[in-house]
Parts: C-alpha cells; structure tokens; sequence
C-alpha cells in the first residue's frame, strides 16, 4: 500500500467515529439515510443484510425505503466506506476501523472479523504462488461452517 492510500485509509478509520466528515471528504451529500446507515454499521460492530439494515433502522424509529438503503450501500461501496461481503444467501455489509478479511459461514451467512496482521506470511505466499497482491483489506474471504454450524 503506498503512502497516499494509506493516508487515505488514516483518514478514513479517523472519520468513522464522524461519518459527516468522511461523506464530504468523499465529495457525498449528508444524507439522513448515509449518515444513519454508516451510524448503524459503527455502532453494531455487525456484518447487516440490507435487509437488516433497514429492519433496525425501523425498529429505531428511522425508517428508511428500501431503496435508499440499496442505493446508499452501493454507494458507500464503490467509495470503499462500506465493504460488501457475498455469502451463502445475501450480501452484507460492514464497516471497519482497521484493515481485515473476512470468515464466512457456508450453511448460516455468518460473517466474521479475520484480522490482517497476522496472514502477513500467507498474503506473501499468496502473490509467490499465483502473482496475485492481496489487498490489505477484505480481499481474503475465508469460507466454512461457524462453531454453531459444525456441530
């Protein structure tokens, strides 16, 4: 990663914490739908279903249609504000201050937090074996049955 996307990355993980910032910095307008989505992803330290998304936002009293949350997701997607992970069953969405991959439950859709550091020696052998740069964040999905699946 080279310094200006790491600084951009900075910039990013300190702006969580002020989603209006990070939306104008990305040159998006403060939406009640974007603000409260990125608030929801934050605050539940969760990997939500659109669907999800949209049923807490409800039962918080702050409905949102269900196209402004696709659309809002999409969006802070492309920009990489909100990382989308496919499963079995719908994609989710979460948002994260560090960089990270991702364990996915092939029988639940449960997603889980893989921290990056320490596949540090397996993203090198990755490119070795196949040429491939694994990106520092996201870029790994790890796919298999949960501890409450396995049994």
């Amino acid at each position: 990663m080279d310094r200006k996307t790491r600084a951009a990355a900075h910039n990013d993980v300190t702006e969580l914490a002020n989603p209006r910032a990070l939306l104008r910095r990305h040159g998006l307008r403060c939406t009640a739908g974007r603000l409260r989505i990125l608030s929801l992803l934050r605050e539940s330290g969760q990997h939500l279903t659109a669907t999800e998304i949209r049923v807490r936002l409800e039962n918080m009293g702050e409905a949102l249609h269900s196209t402004t949350v696709y659309r809002s997701l999409e969006v802070l997607t492309a920009l990489d504000v909100v990382h989308a992970v496919p499963g079995p069953g719908p994609t989710r969405y979460g948002i994260t201050d560090e960089p990270h991959h991702h364990t996915v439950c092939q029988q639940c859709g449960h997603v889980a937090d893989l921290a990056s550091s320490p596949l540090v020696d397996a993203m090198s052998r990755i490119e070795e074996l196949t040429g491939l740069r694994p990106g520092m964040s996201g870029s790994l999905l790890v796919y298999g049955l949960c501890s409450g699946c396995a049994v």
